[in-house]
């Protein structure tokens, strides 16, 4: 019987031994003791130097910091976050950040660099939502925990509240800044909430299927199921026993689309799309923005909901 979580596990990464890590950290920050001012990008402009690990983390900063931070997002445009190695100018950075923004466990590169370089404040959102451990897929595979939380708008909104006191800790002269567009953000996040739950409320149907596991936190939240062909890894190769299965699910539940992601490989989600006469369409975990003059967290969240919507047949 096939295995179908409503929420995913943690991402089997690619990354580089905890160990290792480390040690590349400690030998990159040798080299940073005579260039620290030419590896900090921000100007002296009494703004906080924040650094991001990943994209939805500097998306707060931004946000709620306005005016008053420079942020430093860790991770290109376009990268994978999980397969992040910093560069010397990046581990400086980390070393003068005002405060670091990341998710231990996420980027073994960027737990490194914060606990060898110590930045004046750091905030781990770990320890903000609980990581959830989720099912594997059905194939023996070890439970871990999850780390998607920012796809869930709720929790992402717990995270929020929890930069803006960090800011307001770091930097209580704008402590009144930091609040109100605090408030503003949590009223959109509250409003997306309130979007998914009315546009995902009356589906014809409830399977989401996935390239991998990463939207557990989401399916969970919103009452879907989550039917990923790989787990947590985007690299992962299902076997074939699994996606017959998930071929065999596709027909008698009358799923109409195999859903892809934008920093991960198609092909497979392609393959069993056109082998079940399914469409392929993209629902993107939000890890990283290419445009961020055209697209923001909330507007790739809006529009992961009207494709699920129309994929799950909502009205």
């Amino acid at each position: 019987m096939l295995f179908r979580t409503a929420a995913s596990r943690r991402r089997r990464r690619r990354a580089v031994p905890a160990g290792a890590a480390v040690a590349l950290v400690a030998a990159l920050t040798l080299t940073l003791s005579g260039c620290l001012k030419q590896s900090d990008e921000h100007a002296s402009d009494g703004r906080l130097d924040v650094v991001a690990g990943f994209y939805p983390f500097a998306f707060l900063a931004e946000r709620i910091g306005g005016e008053h931070v420079a942020v430093r997002n860790l991770t290109k445009p376009g990268a994978e976050p999980h397969d992040l190695e910093l560069t010397p100018s990046q581990v400086g950075a980390v070393s003068k950040a005002d405060l670091a923004i990341y998710e231990k466990g996420l980027q073994p590169a960027v737990d490194a660099a914060v606990t060898q370089n110590k930045p004046k404040a750091a905030l781990d959102t770990a320890t903000v939502v609980h990581l959830e451990e989720h099912g594997d897929l059905g194939e023996g595979s070890a439970h871990s925990a999850d780390p998607h939380v920012w796809l869930d708008p709720v929790n992402f909104g717990r995270i929020a509240d929890a930069v803006s006191a960090k800011l307001q800790q770091v930097d209580p002269g704008n402590a009144a800044g930091y609040r109100a567009n605090q408030a503003a953000l949590d009223s959109q996040l509250t409003a997306l909430d309130a979007d998914y739950r009315a546009g995902l409320a009356h589906c014809q149907r409830k399977d989401v299927v996935t390239s991998h596991a990463a939207f557990g936190y989401l399916a969970e939240r919103y009452g879907l199921v989550q039917v990923p062909l790989a787990g947590l890894s985007p690299d992962d190769e299902p076997s074939a026993a699994h996606l017959a299965k998930i071929q065999h699910l596709i027909k008698t539940e009358g799923v109409t689309t195999v859903f892809f992601e934008t920093l991960a490989s198609p092909k497979t989600a392609r393959t069993l799309a056109s082998d079940t006469g399914t469409k392929a369409a993209v629902l993107d975990p939000v890890e990283g923005v290419k445009n961020a003059s055209a697209q923001d967290y909330l507007s790739i969240m809006r529009d992961n909901l009207a494709a699920l919507r129309t994929a799950l047949g909502c009205s």
